[in-house]
Parts: C-alpha cells; structure tokens; sequence
C-alpha cells in the first residue's frame, strides 16, 4: 500500500475543557463567569449562533454554546460547568496548533471585554489539586478501521497512548488517590447540579497523595479504564464515539479521552502527529502486535509517578521494557514506512527521534519543548531561590500559573517570550483564525453560513458537525470532511436570502 500524504488523507480536532479561577468574588463565582463569558461571545460579539436545540438532554441544552465562524464550537461543559472550546476540523498539524490557540485568545480577548482582566482567569491546568476533579483535552481523529479490526487496534493503540506522555505529559505538582467516597480525607468537591453525577456507576473519593513531588501527567491518577463509553468517574484512555462527528466512507471518529491541555506547541504537534502516523500504521495493518502491556492502567501511573524518570513497565509476555523503547518501536516501523512521503510527517518522524534520543541520555533536556520537564525546571529553580518544598501550597499555585492563557500573566507564556520555549503559530494566522475557518475542510462551508444567518437574526435553524437545516430549506449535508462545500453553501445561503 503506498502511503498517502499526511495532509488530505485524515482530518482532526481538539476538546480543550478550560478551568476558570476568580480572584475577586465581587464578579461572582467560576460558574457565573463561564455564563458570562458564552453569552458575551454570542449575543454579544456575535461571533457565532447558539444552538436552539438541545444537543443532548443532560449534558448539552439549549443555548449553552454554539458553532463559531471559524468553524469550531465554544460551549459549557455542563459537568462541572467548565468553559470548552473545540476547534474545527483541521487536515495540518500547523492548522491545528493555530485554532488551538485561536481557543485560548479568544477567552482572554472575552474577558477583556467583559472588563474581568485580573478578577477572573481561564487555564489549560486539566486538573484541581484542591477540589479533587480532573478536566481534560480530548482528541478526535478520523479512522478507516473496519469494525470487525477495530478493537485489535485499540489494543495495538493503547501501548503507544500509555507510554506518549513521556512527551506529551504537562507535569504536575502531586498527586490524587482514588478511595472510597466516605473516606474521611476525601477532598473530592461535588456539584449541587443534578447533572455532575447523572448515570454514575462508578463513583469514588479523592485524597491528596504526600508520597508524590512531581509527575508527568495531570491525568494519570484519575483514569480507571483502559477504554469506556462512559467518562464521569469511568474516565477511560479511550472513549469510542459511534457517531456522526466524522463518519464518512466507511470511516468513524476515534475519540481519545486520556490527553492533556499542552501549553507547549511544540509537544501538542509532536504528540498529535506522532499518533497519525500511529493511526497510519493501524490502518495499514503494519503496527508492533507484541507491546501488549500487562496492567495498561498501572503501567499508565507508574510512569507518570517514576521519580527516576527511567520510566519501566511490565509486558504481557513477562518482559520489562521502558515507555522509550515502546515508543522507538512505534517509531521505527513509522520510519520505515512512512519517511519521505511529505514535510509534515518528516517532521514528526525528526522530533519524535530526536525527543526519544534525549529522554534516553537526559530526560531533563528536553525542558526548552516539553511541558513537563519545563515546568519541573522552572519550578525547581523557584525552590532552590527561595526555599521550600514540593509539597508547599505555593507550588500548587505555581503549576496553576503555568497554564494560565493568558501571554500577559502565565508562567508559560514567560518562557516562550523569554525564548525558552518554542511557538510554532504566527500570530497573523491565530489573529484570523479567531473568526475565519480553515481553508481546505467542511468548516468553510458551515462557516459560510453560519455568517449570513448572523444576518438574519430571525430565522430558525440547526447546526451540527456534518450538517446545517434551517427552516423551510433542504437541509446542507457535510458529510464529507474533506471537502469545503463553497459552491454548496454559496446557492444554500442565497436560498435562504430568497426566503
């Protein structure tokens, strides 16, 4: 099978789940800013159309978000009312690094506007260390796995997702044991909302662990299975979607649930493009079959929690092999049938070598690219300036920091500015990505009109991932994602001017 380009042959998409703080009560609490905030963006900016429609019952009612004009959605997250934003589908990793972004401007320039700069913050933090939750980044890839494969594949698929935070883990300060709920140090702090513990089967307590410092990922502790369909308090590494997001073809989205809010663009490009050409390889047929784990979830916090940071794990077949030699056995088969086949993947195949390299001599190396050894770097030099320990409240606050979005404040954004850490997005392109949709996928056409019922407030419509109705008017199929739908939505928006 000859290989495809990279660009044009899958197209992909970021869930970040945003974490507000309020600084002064006076502007009220979290979950009043994250109203504010979605109401501002639509019914005032206008930036995009909130959907009349309940996308679900429970967990997506009527006007709690919307589709934007760049294509993408920003919506509340109804467990745990967290602020989302989704970026439309992207075919490039440059593309998908700058809607990402576009995501986390947009928040600030929001606030900004609300006059709440200062009073309120939003950060890519994925977890509370207080309040015991945990909140994520989900990916969305377009898969071409048969049904009757698709489950060998996410076997074939899980040894590589276990291992990839070695890269693409964000660093944390501590670390959460899960216990029973009426543990007594339980700091797990639940909603008076009805909708935080709907259709729970699986629901457990969270202590404060001392025994950790510092770990790679912010997730780790609180994933308890390997693949669910379910995601409160059954968080899973995957969560399969049999929906219509992409479902094109013969294909289907694949939704991985275990992934962190990289603040690092570099780490979000390698990790997204080191698991396409994973995804390649599973589609080819051509992925390692002999990494089975033999306990994925604890080999999963057992490297996130490895002080020595030699990251070693258990095989199935009774072997101990490192989250590195996993990883370059991913790697090499990726090389050797995939090199040359366009400059993206090139790129991946080059970092993802040269990231493993250093990770084998010194994992701390890669501190000028990858957020967990950044973090721990710069907050180390903090404790070795002005004392103290890991364990120190302040330290909570400064991995906090870390995430914050916004470039005038976060500990991130000083690095990147200080040049100590890489952006790969230009701000030209982030600035029109705000409003603009990619060029080359369906969102140009969902776009499209998306801005002409912005000018007819009046109308009555339905707008979703592969499709737009509006009332009176043959529905705008977007099946295929591939595809822009221009000349499609060019005769459906004059349709609708028609009436």
């Amino acid at each position: 099978m000859a290989p495809i380009p990279l660009a044009g042959r899958r197209v992909f998409g970021l869930e970040t789940e945003f974490g507000c703080l309020v600084r002064d009560p006076a502007v009220g609490d979290a979950e009043g800013v994250v109203h504010l905030v979605k109401d501002h963006a639509f019914l005032k900016r206008r930036l995009g159309l909130l959907d009349l429609h309940a996308r679900d019952l429970a967990f997506e009612p009527p006007r709690t978000g919307g589709f934007l004009t760049n294509g993408g959605r920003l919506y509340i997250d109804m467990v745990g009312s967290h602020e989302e934003y989704a970026t439309p589908e992207c075919m490039s990793l440059d593309d998908l690094l700058t809607y990402d972004r576009a995501g986390r401007a947009l928040l600030v320039d929001l606030l900004d506007d609300l006059g709440l700069t200062g009073a309120a913050s939003f950060h890519c933090n994925s977890v509370d260390h207080f309040g015991g939750h945990t909140f994520g980044c989900h990916e969305n890839y377009l898969v071409r796995i048969e049904e009757d494969a698709f489950v060998p594949a996410l076997a074939a698929l899980l040894p590589f997702l276990v291992t990839r935070q070695v890269y693409a883990g964000v660093g944390r300060v501590g670390g959460h044991r899960l216990t029973r709920p009426s543990s007594k140090d339980n700091v797990l702090q639940m909603s008076e909302h009805e909708i935080d513990t709907v259709w729970v089967s699986n629901f457990y307590g969270v202590e404060i662990d001392p025994t950790v410092d510092f770990q790679l990922s912010q997730r780790a502790d609180h994933i308890v299975r390997a693949i669910s369909s379910r995601v409160r308090f059954n968080r899973a590494i995957i969560n399969p979607k049999w929906d219509s997001y992409y479902d094109y073809e013969e294909t289907h989205r694949l939704h991985i649930l275990f992934g962190e809010a990289n603040m690092s663009e570099y780490a979000a490009k390698l990790k997204v493009g080191a698991t396409v050409l994973v995804l390649d390889l599973l589609e080819m047929r051509e992925a390692p079959d002999d990494l089975a784990l033999r306990e994925p979830l604890i080999a999963l916090r057992q490297i996130s929690r490895d002080p020595s940071l030699r990251w070693l794990v258990r095989m199935e077949d009774g072997r101990t092999l490192s989250a590195i030699d996993i990883q370059r056995r991913y790697l090499t088969a990726a090389d050797r049938l995939l090199a040359g086949r366009d400059e993206q993947t090139d790129w991946v195949l080059r970092e993802w070598r040269r990231t493993l390299d250093d990770l084998q001599v010194n994992p701390l190396a890669t501190a000028d690219r990858l957020d967990w050894a950044a973090k721990r770097s710069a907050l180390s030099r903090f404790m070795e300036a002005d004392g103290g320990s890991w364990q120190d409240d302040v330290m909570q606050s400064l991995d906090l920091e870390y995430h914050n979005v916004d470039s005038r404040d976060g500990l991130h954004a000083a690095l990147e500015d200080a040049g100590e850490m890489p952006r790969l997005t230009s701000p030209v392109a982030v600035h029109r990505a705000l409003t603009g949709p990619p060029q080359n996928t369906r969102a140009m056409g969902r776009s499209m009109v998306i801005e002409e019922l912005l000018r007819r407030a009046e109308a009555l419509y339905v707008i979703d991932w592969d499709a737009v109705y509006v009332e009176d008017q043959p529905a705008l199929p977007l099946r295929n994602p591939f595809h822009t739908y221009e000349r499609e939505a060019a005769r459906f928006t004059e349709r609708i001017r028609r009436g």
